[in-house]
C-alpha cells in the first residue's frame, strides 16, 4: 500500500468498488503507478444503443475486465448513457459507478477552431467541449477523471490541448486526475502520423498539469513503432507524469493476435495504463478483445479477479 498522510491507498489491482469510493483523482492516480503497468481502460460511447440491449456498454466492458472506464461522445449538459434510464432524482454517473464497480472518466474534447483541416471536419456539441463551462459541470456530474482528447474528424490539436489542461487543473484542483494527449490526427493536417507526438508537446501537457499523458500504441498509427513509444513514454516518466498507450484506431475490432502483439509491445515500451478503444463493434471494443488485453499484460488471475469481484465488495 501507498501511504498519503493518514490514508493507505492500495494498488488498484487489489482495489474493489468500496476501495474506489474513497479515492479521489491523485489517490487513483497513485494507484495506477504501483501497479506496474497492469491497468486496463476500456472506453465506451454513451450515445449509441449498447451492444446488448440489456446492459450499457461500461458494464458489458467492466465484466469483461476493465478496471478504469471512460465515457466518450457523452454531452454533461444533457447527461445520460443508452441502456440505462435514470430516475428523476437520480445521477447517471453515480448510477454507472454503482452499476460497474468501478471509477468513470469523461472524454472532452480541445477542438482548435484554427486548426489545418485534412478533411471535412464534425460538429461538436457544446456539453463535449473541452470548455470551462462543460468543466464545471463534469466536476458536478461526479467523474473520477477527465481525459481531454479527440474523436476522428473534431479538429482537436495539441495547442489547444495544452489550454485545456490548464483550465481542468483549475476547475478540478490539486486533487483532480487530468490525462491528456492525441491518439491519432482528429483531422488536423500537421498532426497525423509520427507528427501526433513531440517531445515538446509532452513536455507542455505536463508543465501545464496533465497527470497522465496519452499517445498512441506501437502499431496503431503509422510511424509510432516500438521503439518511438519507449522514447516518449521514459520521457513522460522523466517529467513525472504516466502514460496511457491507446488503441485509438478501430483495431479494438481486430483479431486475438493482433491484441496480444500491440499489447506486449505497449508493456515493453512502458505503459502505465492500456487504453481500448470504443469502435471494435460501434460503441465498445469487441468485449473478447478487452479480456484478451487484459490477460496478456497481467495474466489470468488478475483478470478473473477484476471480472467477478462483486461490486459490493
Amino acid at each position: 500500500m501507498w501511504c498519503k498522510g493518514e490514508i493507505l491507498v492500495k494498488r488498484l489491482l487489489d482495489c474493489k468498488a468500496s476501495d474506489f469510493q474513497k479515492m479521489n483523482g491523485q489517490d487513483l492516480k497513485q494507484s495506477i503507478r504501483a501497479c506496474e503497468g497492469r491497468v486496463m481502460l476500456s472506453e465506451t460511447m454513451t450515445s449509441v444503443a449498447p451492444l446488448i440491449p440489456s446492459v450499457t456498454n461500461a458494464e458489458l466492458a467492466a465484466a469483461f475486465g476493465a478496471d478504469l472506464l471512460l465515457l466518450n461522445v457523452f454531452d454533461v449538459f444533457h447527461p445520460s448513457v443508452e441502456g440505462y434510464e435514470c430516475n428523476e432524482n437520480e445521477s447517471i454517473i453515480q448510477k454507472m459507478k454503482e452499476l460497474t464497480g468501478r471509477p468513470v472518466g469523461l472524454n472532452l474534447e480541445p477542438v482548435d477552431l484554427n486548426a489545418e483541416q485534412i478533411e471535412q471536419l464534425d460538429a461538436v456539441s457544446n456539453g463535449r467541449l473541452a470548455t470551462e463551462e462543460a468543466l464545471r459541470e463534469a466536476k458536478k456530474l461526479g467523474f473520477d477523471f477527465i481525459c481531454l482528447t479527440g474523436n476522428p474528424k473534431t479538429g482537436v490539436t495539441n495547442e489547444e490541448t495544452v489550454v485545456a489542461i490548464r483550465k481542468a487543473r483549475e476547475v478540478f484542483g490539486d486533487e483532480g486526475l487530468i490525462i491528456a494527449g492525441k491518439m491519432h490526427g482528429a483531422g488536423v493536417a500537421n498532426e497525423t502520423g509520427s507528427s501526433i507526438v513531440s517531445e515538446d508537446a509532452l513536455a507542455r501537457f505536463v508543465e501545464a498539469g496533465a497527470d497522465v499523458i496519452l499517445m498512441p500504441a506501437p502499431g496503431t498509427v503509422p510511424g509510432i513503432t516500438l521503439d518511438t513509444a519507449q522514447k516518449y513514454v521514459r520521457f513522460v516518466h522523466s517529467k513525472g507524469a504516466l502514460a496511457m498507450l491507446t488503441i485509438g484506431t478501430s483495431q479494438e475490432g481486430a483479431d486475438e493476435a493482433t491484441i496480444r502483439q500491440i499489447a506486449l509491445n505497449s508493456k515493453m515500451a512502458g505503459a502505465d495504463i492500456y487504453h481500448i478503444g470504443d469502435t471494435g463493434y460501434y460503441g465498445i471494443a469487441v468485449p473478447e478483445n478487452i479480456m484478451t488485453y487484459s490477460i496478456a499484460i497481467r495474466g489470468r488471475r488478475h483478470t478473473y479477479v477484476r471480472m467477478a469481484a462483486s461490486v459490493k465488495r
